[in-house]
């Protein structure tokens, strides 16, 4: 056989070669195609769903319907049934069109706390107290924020003024509104100045016994946070006041 035919026959196989193997990746090609849009049935909201609201209730008020996704698209453990998640309510606001998973449903009291804008550690109380700027570290404070408490107050037997720590370290909850007050003051020759001040309602973490604390304390004085860092500590002490200032 000489040469020409040589290469005619290998041009041949390698034409069936290829052409087998582009017959094969396209069946490959349609059959992945299939199993990419292939669908099947899961429970979706079709309604909104509240926090606190229970499977049951969203189930017999119509809330829910078995729609179709794509094999890709299902969520893991998407649910076609409510019987497994029954006597559980929503722990969070369920849309329309989100498919039903068990995350998204817990018992009564998982809910109430999700509901909760505030996260209070175990154990603890949210008590707000009402902060000048410069009480609040000019606005540097935010919700996670751990902050020294400080109270400026005076003796009640002496009339001394004095600056105290009050408590080492609080957590901060949140951070309300700042609305503006009006205090009045007297200057040294007897006038009386008003002034408007903003104020911020903060909200801190509190043991019932520190809570005593800095409620008592806020009737009673003027309460201001210091900002802490990762490696702050802070003590107490006789704090500061006009007999001590100095030394």
């Amino acid at each position: 056989m000489d040469r020409r035919k040589i290469l005619l026959v290998a041009a041949a196989v390698v034409a069936i070669l290829g052409t087998a193997l582009v017959f094969l990746y396209v069946q490959g090609a349609d059959k992945r195609a299939e199993e990419r849009f292939e669908t099947v049935q899961v429970l979706k909201a079709v309604q909104p769903i509240a926090p606190g609201e229970s499977i049951d209730d969203a189930a017999s008020s119509g809330k829910l319907a078995l729609q179709p996704v794509t094999q890709e698209d299902m969520l893991p453990n998407a649910q076609t049934t409510v019987s497994e998640l029954s006597g559980q309510v929503a722990i969070t606001t369920i849309y329309p069109g989100e498919q039903i998973v068990p995350d998204k449903f817990g018992g009564a009291e998982a809910a109430a706390e999700a509901a909760s804008p505030l996260q209070i550690p175990k154990g603890m109380v949210a008590v707000s107290v009402s902060l000048s700027d410069p009480g609040r570290v000019a606005g540097f404070v935010n919700p996670g924020s751990d902050v020294g408490v400080f109270l400026n107050g005076a003796d009640p037997d002496t009339g001394q003024a004095y600056s105290r720590l009050l408590l080492p370290k609080v957590q901060v909850l949140g951070v309300g509104s700042t609305t503006t007050t009006t205090t009045t003051t007297t200057t040294a020759d007897g006038e009386q100045v008003q002034e408007e001040l903003p104020r911020t309602l903060l909200t801190l973490a509190l043991s019932q016994e520190d809570a005593q604390k800095v409620l008592f304390a806020q009737g009673n004085g003027e309460l201001a946070l210091a900002l802490l860092t990762g490696n702050t500590i802070l003590k107490m002490d006789k704090g500061a006041s006009s007999t001590t200032l100095f030394k």
